[in-house]
């Protein structure tokens, strides 16, 4: 019988047996809107998507067959991993709002940076759901970017005490370079089930150097940014390495763009902010998707 989780203010639930999961239904836990995922399914769907789920009364849901969970990496992988699927962000609002505030009026203060960032960064990270990987986590501690953090603020300071413009350049490349590393962190961190992924970034520093430069002057057409910016996300996720499936980035430069003036607009405003946020978030996730590697 088949095992079920669905998602939850930002968190994966499960696994449910099925009996268990349809208690869950009619109980009004679980909503014709919840995103739910069960083995053999190729990526998170609502509940009502799923026939014979909500409204099927004793009848089985329609999944394609797949063999038991396999464990790769000592992570939880279902057959949905082999499948691939679309991501997608699950988050409350008002979550989103208060830990938003917390973040930027500590920042106001900068020494709590570093620890500050990656409470956001475990909170964020809990919200996205991935095909095949449950119960999403970030590991990371603040010690490992408090030296990186700290070391570049004494470093502006000295550049701007110096007052040699050229200095400006440098600081704008280091600051990128400690962006790539920031990246690379991010990514080694990530588990599922409490158990690493073993994922790694391989992107390299002269590539994503050269990519931001490419985004800079791009910012001088107006409209090229967006373009570029969903071949730098291209080119960031072909970088990810350690899973059998590769992620692919569906969305186009005038997706990117669009939104991107709407965001613009509504945000000028304060109060949507939060509701704009979410909405991109699930715009980029349900374009980033997972497939099998060669498939492509």
């Amino acid at each position: 019988m088949a095992s079920w989780f669905y998602a939850s203010e930002g968190k994966q639930q499960g696994p449910y047996p099925e009996g268990q999961f349809r208690d869950l239904i009619a109980q009004g836990v679980v909503r014709p809107d919840t995103l739910v995922w069960s083995e053999g399914m190729a990526g998170w769907q609502k509940a009502a998507e799923i026939p014979g789920l909500i409204s099927g009364g004793g009848a089985p849901p329609i999944i394609p067959a797949a063999g038991p969970p396999m464990m790769g990496g000592g992570a939880y992988t279902g057959a949905g991993s082999a499948a691939g699927g679309s991501l997608s962000v699950d988050f409350s609002i008002l979550e989103f709002t208060w830990r938003t505030l917390v973040m930027l009026i500590g920042s106001c203060f900068i020494i709590p940076i570093p620890w500050l960032f990656v409470w956001y960064t475990k909170w964020l990270v809990s919200c996205v759901n991935v095909p095949g990987r449950p119960n999403l986590t970030f590991t990371g501690s603040a010690m490992t970017v408090v030296p990186w953090f700290f070391g570049f603020i004494v470093l502006a300071a000295v550049f701007g005490y110096s007052g040699y413009q050229v200095l400006n350049l440098v600081l704008f490349l280091v600051e990128l370079v400690l962006y790539w590393m920031l990246i690379k962190w991010i990514v080694a961190n990530v588990a599922s089930n409490g158990q690493p992924l073993g994922l790694s970034f391989t992107g390299s520093i002269v590539g994503y150097i050269g990519w931001n430069l490419l985004f800079t002057i791009s910012m001088i057409t107006i409209i090229g940014w967006a373009w570029v910016a969903a071949a730098q996300l291209r080119w960031m996720y072909s970088n990810v390495q350690g899973t059998r499936r590769e992620i692919i980035f569906r969305g186009s430069g005038l997706g990117i763009l669009w939104r991107g003036i709407v965001a613009a607009i509504l945000c000028s405003l304060i109060i949507p902010i939060p509701w704009v946020y979410r909405w991109i978030m699930n715009w980029f996730a349900s374009q980033t998707e997972l497939v099998p590697r060669g498939s492509m």
